[in-house]
C-alpha cells in the first residue's frame, strides 16, 4: 500500500509542475475541442470548489486519513479494500502537500487543478486516484461481503 500510496503521489506533484510550467493560469489549452482542455486553477475548496472558506478542514481531514491509513494497512487483508484506499490515500497525500506548501501559505494552500472534461469541474490527478479508490473500495466490500454470504450458506 505504502508503494501504491507514494507513487500516487508523486505522479500527482509530478504533473502539477509540468502544467504549472506550461500553462497560465485560467487560460485554456485545447486537446480534444472544448471537450477535454487542460485549464490550469488554484481550488481553495474541496471537489467543485465547495467549502473555498474550510481550506484548513480539507488540510486536517486529509492529513488524518493519511496517517489513518498507514496505521490501518498492516491490518487491511483484501487486496481490492488495500488497493482502494491506497489510491484514496495516494490521492489526499498529493492534494496535501499542496495544502501544506503552495500559496496562501502552509495549511492553507490552494491545490492545482489543471484537467477539465466538458462542463464537469477542474480536477487532477489525486482527484482521479481518490474518485477510482473509492469505486475500488466500495466494489471490494461488495465482493467481500457476497463471499460472505457464500461461505455461511
Amino acid at each position: 500500500m505504502a508503494v501504491i500510496i507514494l507513487v500516487v503521489a508523486v505522479i500527482d506533484q509530478a504533473t502539477k509542475a509540468l502544467m504549472l510550467a506550461w500553462l497560465e493560469p485560467g487560460v485554456p489549452v485545447p486537446v480534444i475541442g472544448d471537450w477535454f482542455r487542460f485549464l490550469l486553477l488554484f481550488n481553495p475548496g474541496a471537489a467543485f470548489s465547495m467549502g473555498e472558506n474550510s481550506t484548513w478542514l480539507f488540510t486536517t481531514i486529509q492529513l488524518a486519513f493519511v496517517i489513518g491509513i498507514a496505521i490501518a494497512a498492516p491490518r487491511i487483508r483484501d487486496r481490492g479494500q488495500a488497493l482502494g484506499l491506497a489510491l484514496i490515500a495516494g490521492g489526499a497525500l498529493g492534494n496535501l502537500i499542496d495544502r501544506l506548501f503552495r500559496e496562501p501559505g502552509f495549511w492553507f494552500g490552494h491545490v492545482v487543478d489543471f484537467i477539465s472534461v466538458g462542463g464537469f469541474a477542474v480536477f487532477n490527478i489525486a482527484d482521479s486516484a481518490i474518485t477510482v479508490g473509492v469505486v475500488v473500495f466500495v466494489l471490494a466490500m461488495f465482493a467481500e461481503e457476497r463471499r460472505q454470504k457464500e461461505v455461511a450458506a
